[in-house]
C-alpha cells in the first residue's frame, strides 16, 4: 500500500479582507453574531464541517470564495460594519457600570479549571465553564481592569457518541492550537515566556497561551514543553481526566504557577477571585511571597486573605476537591518548609475543623485565606453557609460570612440573531446598554403579538434544522434505517415548527434527575399518544466518562426513544455543546429542568432559555426559586419527603405531569384566530421581560464588583499600608482574641422593663466580663424580635429582616439590632455597656444580647465567628 503524505494549502486572504485574521484571533466573535455571519456567509456547508471555528475555517476556506467576496460589494459592506463594530468596541476603553468606582491601580484576578467561550476553544465541559466565559466577556463589556488564568487541555473535554443501544462512547482527539483563536505568550525578544513550580521535588516548566476576549486577556497554562518530562509534560493533557494525581498537579499549576505567570508578566492584582476550589493553591504563592517580603506567617495570612475573594459552586459536600494528607505532602511537602510550618500545621489549612473527614479539601484551604466568599444563588448561599458553619460554629449559618451572588447569562453570547432584530425595531439599538432596567424591559409586553410569535418560530425553525441534521448524522452512523430516521425526525419539520417542544439538556448527573420524567410511564404514555395535542420531548447531555450511573440515565432514555410509542416524541441527541446548546435554549417552547433540590445550585441554562423566551418547568430550585413570579412559566415545588428518595421523586413526577397536562399542553394549544394561543404568547413575553433585567451578567459584575471585588480591593490594599503595619495589628489582634475568648461572659445588672407605651424608650445595662481584652475590643448587640404566635404557618421571606438598618438574609423572625455604648469598668473585673433604644415596632417582643470580637480592621463583624450570648 501506498504511503500517504500530507499537504496543507493556505488560502491568502485578500487585501479587502485581511481583517478576518484579527476577527478570528479575538473571542469577541463568540457574542457578536454578525461576525460569525460573516463566516457563514463566505461558505456555510464548511462552517458547518468546522464546527463554526473561524481560525479553522480560514485555513481550509477555497481561495476562489475569498476572490469572489472580496469583489461582492454586498460581502464587502456586511464586512466593513463588523470590523466597524469591532474597531468602536475595542476603541471605547471607559470603564462602565459599578467599574467605574474602581481606582487606577486596582485589578481583578480571575482564576478557574475551565473555560466556555465558544465552541470554537474546547477547554471546557459544562456550566462552569460556560459562566467562567461569561464572566469574562462581561468584564471586557466593561472595560474592566480584568485578566483570566486557566489550564489549556491538549484533549480538551471528550466528544460524545451514542450508539445503537444508547451507551456513551467517548472519543478524544488532540487540540491543533494552529486551529484555535490562542498565540503563544512571548518576551519582547519573541522568546516563549516560561515560569517554574516544584512538584514533588520536579522542576515542571509551564509556558502560557493568550486568549484575547475581547477588552481582556487570558493567560492559559500549559505544561507539554520539551523540558519536562513525559509525566510532566501530560499534566495539562485533558480536562478532568486522571486520577487524584492527575488532579492535584493540575491545581498547583493553575493556583502557583498562575501566581508566578501573572508576576512574571508584571501584572499586579489587588483581587485574587477563585472560581471553585480548583485554584485554592494560589494562596499558598501569595502567602510564600509576603514571607519572602519579610512578613511574619500570620501577618501574611491576613495581608494575603484580605484580598481574595472564593466563590464555590456546589451544594453537595462530596463535591468539593479533596486529597488524602499524604498525596498533598508528596507534591507540595516542599511548601510547608518555603512557609516555614510543621507538616500538621501546613495541613491545617486545609483539613476541615471539627469534620470527620481528614483529607486536604480545596474548598477549606480557600475558606481559610479568603475573607470573602459566596455562593452562586439565594438559596445555595444558604446551603453553602450550612455546609460551611464548622468554619464559624458560634454563629448562625445566616450571619456566617458566607453570601451569594445569583448568576446570570451573557445575554448577547445566548440571543438568537432573530430576537436581536425585534429589540433593535422596537426597543431600540442600543438596548443592551439597559440590560438591568426592570422598567425598560417591560416594553417586551408592548410587542405585538403576532410579530413575537412569528420571530419565536423563526428561531424554532432553525433548531429544528439543526437538530434534525445532528439526528440524521447520528443515525446514519449508527447504520440505522432511513424508515426509522424519518420516523425520528417526523415531529422536527422546520416548515411546521407548530408540535409543541420540550427541551432538557445539561449534564447526566443523577441529582439532575433527566429521568424523572419515567416515573410514571402510564402517565407519561397519556401525554405523548395524545394525537390533538402532539409534544416532542428533545435530551441532550454528557455523562462524566467515570459516572456509570449518569451514563444509565442516558442510556434508559434513548433505549426508550425507540419504543413504539416514543419515536419520534422523545429525543436523544448526541454531541452537546455550546453551538448545540445555543439552538436549544433558543429554539425550544418549554425549558425543562428538574433537579433533586436543594442540589441545584444556580442552573443557568434555563435562564438563557428565557431569555430567547422559552418557558421554564422547573424544580423551584437554584435561580428559579428567585425568577418564577407564578405568570413567567411553572414551578414545580418540592417534595416534602427529601429522605424518602422515592417518594420525593414521585410526588415531583407527578406535580410535572399535572402542570403538562392540566397547564403547559392546554396553553400552548389554545389557538386563536391567528394560530398560536395568546395566553402563551403572554407568558412567553413575562419570560423574556422577567429574566433579561435580573439574571444577565452585567447584574453579576455589578454585585461582584460592590460587594465583593471593591471591598476585596480597598481592604487589602488596608493592609498593606505601613509595609504590612494593619496586617500585623490585627493578625495581634486576632492572637489575642482568640488566647481571651474562652474566659468572656455577659450579664444584665437589673431586671429590665417588660412593658411601654410606643412613645417610650427603655433603657438595658449589661456586664461584661472581658477577661483581659478592652471593651473597644468587642462588640455588644441587643437582637430585637417580634414573638411569632403561630411560628407553624410563619414563613419568613428573604426581604423581611433588618439588622443595623439592613436586610438580613433568610432570618426568622424579623429582627433589629441595636449596639450597646462602653460606659466604665466596675469594681469586679467587668464593663458596664449600656442601651437606651425606643422600638419601632408594638405588640409582644423578645430579644437577645450578645458579645462578639470587633475591629475597623475586619472585613466582616463576624469574620472570626465567635459569639457569646447573655
Amino acid at each position: 500500500m501506498a504511503q500517504e503524505f500530507n499537504l496543507e494549502v493556505i488560502p491568502v486572504l485578500p487585501k479587502a479582507l485581511e481583517r478576518l485574521e484579527e476577527i478570528a484571533n479575538n473571542l469577541w466573535y463568540g457574542w457578536y453574531v454578525p461576525a460569525r455571519a460573516l463566516f457563514e456567509q463566505l461558505d456555510y456547508e464548511l462552517w458547518i464541517r468546522v464546527s463554526h471555528n473561524p481560525k479553522l475555517f480560514l485555513r481550509n476556506v477555497d481561495q476562489a470564495r475569498l476572490e469572489k467576496a472580496a469583489k461582492d460589494p454586498l460581502f464587502l459592506n456586511a464586512y466593513r460594519q463588523v470590523t466597524a463594530a469591532f474597531d468602536d468596541y475595542l476603541a471605547d476603553k471607559a470603564p462602565r457600570e459599578a467599574g467605574q468606582k474602581l481606582e487606577q491601580n486596582e485589578q481583578i484576578a480571575y482564576f478557574c479549571a475551565e473555560y466556555g467561550f465558544h465552541e470554537s476553544l474546547p477547554v471546557y465541559s459544562g456550566g462552569l465553564g460556560i459562566l467562567a466565559g461569561d464572566h469574562c466577556k462581561t468584564a471586557s463589556d466593561l472595560r474592566l481592569p480584568f485578566v483570566g488564568v486557566g489550564l489549556f487541555y491538549h484533549l480538551g473535554y471528550f466528544s460524545q457518541h451514542i450508539d445503537t443501544e444508547g451507551n456513551q462512547r467517548v472519543t478524544s482527539s488532540t487540540l491543533n492550537t494552529e486551529h484555535l483563536p490562542i498565540t503563544t505568550v512571548t518576551d519582547e525578544n519573541g522568546e516563549e515566556i516560561r515560569i517554574t513550580v516544584n512538584i514533588a521535588g520536579r522542576t515542571v516548566w509551564v509556558k502560557a497561551w493568550l486568549v484575547q476576549v475581547g477588552h481582556i486577556k487570558l493567560y492559559l497554562l500549559d505544561t507539554e514543553i520539551p523540558q519536562n518530562a513525559p509525566e510532566d509534560a501530560a499534566i495539562t493533557h485533558q480536562l478532568y481526566g486522571g486520577d487524584n494525581n492527575t488532579r492535584i498537579q493540575q491545581e498547583i499549576v493553575l493556583g502557583i504557577g498562575g501566581v508566578r505567570m501573572l508576576r512574571h508578566l508584571g501584572i499586579a492584582p489587588t483581587v485574587w477571585h477563585m472560581n471553585e476550589g480548583h485554584a485554592a493553591f494560589l494562596v499558598l504563592e501569595l502567602l510564600r511571597e509576603k514571607l519572602h517580603s519579610g512578613y511574619e506567617f500570620h501577618q501574611a495570612v491576613e495581608a494575603v486573605a484580605s484580598g481574595c475573594v472564593f466563590t464555590t459552586h456546589t451544594p453537595v459536600p462530596a463535591g468539593h476537591d479533596h486529597f488524602p494528607q499524604d498525596l498533598v505532602m508528596h507534591f507540595l511537602g516542599h511548601f510547608s518548609h518555603e512557609l516555614g510550618l510543621s507538616r500538621e500545621d501546613f495541613l491545617r489549612l486545609g483539613c476541615e475543623p471539627a469534620g470527620d473527614n481528614h483529607d486536604f479539601n480545596m474548598t477549606t484551604l480557600a475558606i481559610n485565606l479568603s475573607r470573602h466568599m459566596n455562593g452562586v444563588s439565594r438559596i445555595h448561599g444558604r446551603v453553602s453557609s450550612e455546609i460551611c458553619q464548622r468554619f464559624w460554629p458560634q454563629l448562625e449559618p445566616h450571619e456566617n460570612i458566607m453570601s451569594y451572588v445569583t448568576n446570570g447569562v451573557h445575554v448577547s453570547s445566548f440571543l438568537a440573531r432573530q430576537w436581536t432584530d425585534l429589540f433593535d425595531k422596537h426597543l431600540g439599538a442600543d438596548w443592551d446598554r439597559h440590560l438591568c432596567s426592570g422598567e425598560y424591559w417591560d416594553q417586551i409586553m408592548n410587542i405585538p403579538d403576532q410579530e413575537f410569535w412569528q420571530t419565536h418560530q423563526a428561531v424554532k425553525s432553525r433548531m429544528l434544522v439543526v437538530v434534525r441534521n445532528a439526528l440524521l448524522s447520528q443515525h446514519k452512523a449508527n447504520k440505522t434505517s432511513e424508515t426509522h430516521i424519518e420516523q425520528i425526525v417526523k415531529n422536527l419539520d422546520p416548515n411546521n415548527p407548530g408540535i409543541l417542544t420540550i427541551g432538557f439538556a445539561r449534564r447526566f448527573a443523577t441529582y439532575k434527575r433527566a429521568t424523572l420524567l419515567l416515573n410514571n410511564m402510564h402517565r407519561l404514555r397519556e401525554i405523548v399518544l395524545n394525537s390533538e395535542r402532539p409534544i416532542v420531548f428533545i435530551f441532550a447531555g454528557k455523562a462524566h466518562p467515570a459516572d456509570e450511573p449518569g451514563q444509565s440515565l442516558l442510556r434508559a432514555l434513548y433505549q426508550l426513544s425507540n419504543e413504539p410509542d416514543f419515536i419520534g416524541k422523545l429525543i436523544v441527541v448526541q454531541g452537546y455543546d455550546m453551538g448545540l446548546s445555543r439552538r436549544l435554549v433558543s429554539g425550544v417552547d418549554v425549558w425543562l429542568n428538574n433537579p433533586v433540590y436543594p442540589l441545584e445550585a444556580s442552573g443557568t441554562s434555563g435562564m438563557k432559555a428565557a431569555v430567547n423566551a422559552a418557558i421554564n418547568l422547573s424544580v423551584l430550585d437554584g435561580w428559579w426559586d428567585e425568577g418564577y413570579e407564578g405568570d413567567n412559566g411553572w414551578g414545580i415545588r418540592p417534595s416534602p419527603h427529601e429522605h424518602d428518595h422515592n417518594r420525593r421523586d414521585h410526588d415531583d413526577a407527578n406535580t410535572l405531569y399535572d402542570i403538562l397536562q392540566n397547564e403547559v399542553l392546554d396553553e400552548y394549544y389554545d389557538l386563536g384566530k391567528y394560530g398560536y394561543s395568546e395566553r402563551w404568547v403572554h407568558r412567553a413575553k413575562r419570560s423574556m421581560a422577567s429574566t433579561i433585567p435580573h439574571f444577565n451578567m452585567v447584574r453579576v459584575l455589578n454585585d461582584y464588583l460592590e460587594n465583593f471585588y471593591i471591598p476585596a480591593s480597598r481592604h487589602g490594599q488596608k493592609m498593606l499600608i505601613n509595609e504590612g503595619g494593619n496586617a500585623r495589628q490585627l493578625s495581634e489582634w486576632k492572637g489575642k482574641i482568640r488566647n481571651q475568648w474562652h474566659g468572656i461572659h455577659v450579664r444584665q445588672t437589673a431586671e429590665p422593663a417588660t412593658r411601654i407605651t410606643y412613645d417610650e424608650s427603655t433603657s438595658i445595662q449589661v456586664a461584661v466580663y472581658l477577661n483581659g481584652l478592652d471593651p473597644n475590643d468587642v462588640a455588644v448587640e441587643l437582637l430585637l424580635s417580634r414573638k411569632l404566635y403561630h411560628p407553624e404557618i410563619y414563613a419568613a421571606s428573604p426581604d423581611n429582616t433588618v439588622v443595623c438598618g439592613t436586610e438580613v438574609e433568610n432570618a426568622a423572625p424579623p429582627t433589629t439590632a441595636y449596639r450597646f455604648k462602653p460606659e466604665h469598668g466596675l469594681d469586679n473585673g467587668e464593663y458596664l455597656f449600656s442601651l437606651n433604644f425606643q422600638p419601632d415596632w408594638c405588640g409582644d417582643l423578645s430579644y437577645k444580647i450578645r458579645v462578639f470580637p470587633y475591629s475597623d480592621l475586619l472585613s466582616d463583624a463576624h469574620e472570626m465567628g465567635m459569639m457569646v450570648w447573655a
